[in-house]
């Protein structure tokens, strides 16, 4: 699938406009990414915010929404009060019910025709259809329009591609922006440079001389106040089928023949494509499914997912997935990728962990402990690369000791580094989808995926229990021991 780039238009009056504008992300993430791209000039001269919402609130009523719940997101060091009172001129309010035609009339009003016009759909994948649908009838879409999807884009690939054709009525693929603010990280993108850019790397990155591949994104909140959507959706679906999956994607992709915009992402959909497909067998195996219980974290006790509200007591959503990945071509032909996220674990931490092989044969005694050289690229808390290498340890005779070669991005890169909403919102105004997933990407994801969930439910599958504040259930560490192998914080 091909996608022509719409030009760069950042020149022209931006009318951006959220629907969810008085929902929680767009609390949390959108609103404070607009301030940080409008504060250092990364917004057009003439750019309007319109939000979107059900409330029947008026302009002043919406303002002190977005300063009681937004504003405490934005970093305390970038609010500047004149900078700040400035970006809440650029709001404006109005109500929709999304379901009622009539109410996109006085959407139109408050849009210029000469604006470039962003949708940003911060609302359930369910509305989407009809948002685009009623847009499309007010003639608020044109050429040059943009939409914003967030995900989970749909439940299964029946509803993926039921939203994506609903949606593709009236945005070409090149206006689709399926957003994944993973891959709107500094070092996910630097990823592409340290693979690609350094000749070091490039004759090493396949096998046999890379032993394994570890993707951990671990959060240590529960599912607070977003239950009632957990509950249907599970960490597979929230996070595997995109975030992980993504991750997987650059990590393991052949090196595209520019960096042009679909170059890049036909390389990430080959892999997409050469995912071993999971047989029963490979299900029960190399699978594990957890839900956390209670316990504590970061020495507070904490209620286990059963007890939260809004869970049905007999729930069998899983909060905590890891698995044994196989890619069928010839770069990482018999290289597990082991992938694993979860709830209420004892740490946040996302990181990627490219495990070298071991030499055939060595000189240097590691004493009790066999270490071997990995690349750690870690994606929070902090964001930074790390090369474990071997040193000798001081003092007399030979003994040795790993040592890490840092990189601290936050060091060694002088300037302000942009969060990843913000940088992946400039990239939507200036047409750059690089860092989006295509249509044909995401569907390739779900083929993929939906099979898993099929075969947990066939097998009759419930979560494993594990304490909240430990790193999971047990499954997950043997699901490593059996290869020899062993998660960062057990090895």
């Amino acid at each position: 699938m091909t996608t022509q780039t719409l030009s760069a238009t950042p020149e022209l009056p931006l009318d951006m406009i959220v629907f969810g504008g008085a929902g929680d992300l767009a609390a949390r993430k959108l609103l404070p990414a607009l301030y940080m791209a409008h504060l250092h000039g990364n917004l057009p001269a003439q750019t309007r915010i319109v939000a979107v919402g059900r409330a029947d609130w008026s302009r002043e009523q919406y303002l002190s929404f977005v300063e009681e719940n937004a504003r405490p997101f934005v970093d305390s060091k970038a609010l500047d009060a004149p900078g700040w009172d400035k970006f809440l001129a650029l709001f404006d309010y109005v109500r929709v019910e999304i379901g009622s035609p009539a109410d996109y009339a006085g959407l139109a009003e408050k849009t210029r025709n000469d604006a470039l016009r962003v949708f940003y759909l911060a609302t359930s994948p369910e509305l989407f259809t009809a948002i685009c649908d009623n847009l499309a009838a007010c003639h608020l879409v044109d050429g040059q329009s943009r939409v914003v999807l967030e995900k989970p884009l749909g439940h299964d690939l029946a509803s993926a591609q039921a939203i994506n054709a609903s949606v593709g009525r009236h945005f070409a693929e090149a206006q689709i922006y399926r957003i994944d603010h993973y891959l709107g990280k500094e070092t996910v993108q630097n990823l592409m440079v340290l693979r690609f850019g350094n000749a070091i790397f490039g004759p090493l990155w396949q096998a046999p001389y890379i032993k394994s591949v570890q993707i951990t994104v671990a959060e240590t909140v529960g599912v607070g106040n977003r239950a009632g959507f957990y509950d249907k959706t599970g960490a597979m679906r929230d996070m595997v089928q995109n975030h992980l999956l993504q991750l997987l994607c650059i990590v393991a992709m052949e090196p595209p023949v520019s960096l042009d915009p679909d170059a890049v992402r036909d390389e990430k959909l080959k892999v997409m494509r050469s995912l071993r497909p999971m047989t029963m067998a490979d299900i029960a195996r190399d699978t594990v499914r957890g839900q956390y219980m209670a316990g504590a974290v970061g020495g507070e006790s904490v209620k286990g997912y059963l007890e939260e509200d809004n869970v049905p007591a007999d729930s069998s959503a899983e909060t905590f997935v890891a698995l044994r990945v196989r890619i069928n071509n010839w770069r990482w032909a018999n290289v597990p990728f082991f992938l694993r996220t979860g709830k209420r674990l004892r740490q946040k931490q996302s990181e990627i962990v490219i495990e070298f092989a071991d030499l055939p044969f060595s000189i240097i005694p590691n004493g009790t402990r066999k270490y071997g050289n990995r690349l750690v690229i870690q994606l929070q808390p902090e964001e930074s690369i790390q090369l474990q290498m071997l040193a000798k340890e001081p003092g007399s005779g030979l003994q040795v000791l790993p040592v890490n070669l840092n990189l601290d991005l936050q060091q060694a890169l002088a300037g302000r580094r942009a969060e990843a909403y913000e940088r992946l919102l400039i990239d939507v105004i200036r047409g750059r989808p690089t860092h989006f997933m295509r249509r044909d990407e995401l569907e390739a994801a779900w083929a993929w995926v939906e099979p898993i969930l099929a075969g947990w439910r066939a097998l009759g599958d419930r979560p494993r229990a594990y304490i909240a504040g430990t790193y999971g259930p047990a499954g997950s560490s043997a699901l490593m021991a059996r290869e020899n192998m062993a998660w960062p914080e057990e090895g």
